[in-house]
């Protein structure tokens, strides 16, 4: 499977975010990590964006996992 950017893609191409996590207590006690983490791939592109808390995530210890829908113009 390619990259995003392989296809040619950037973080402005990305249109929506679906966010699951699994503590949201935790999520909002480390904003000011996600913020750094977040604006150090996407920048200051804020797609539309869905949190969910979910019991748990496929990979042991995992605490977020995202899922993005972009569209690349060819």
């Amino acid at each position: 499977m390619r990259s995003w950017r392989e296809a040619g893609g950037a973080p402005e191409h990305i249109t929506r975010l679906t966010w699951f996590i699994t503590d949201k207590k935790e999520y909002l006690s480390r904003l000011a990590e996600v913020g750094e983490a977040y604006r150090s791939v996407m920048g200051t592109h804020f797609p539309a964006m869905t949190m969910v808390q979910v019991v748990a995530l496929v990979e042991d210890g995992a605490k977020v996992e995202i899922e993005a829908s972009a569209v690349i113009a060819k």
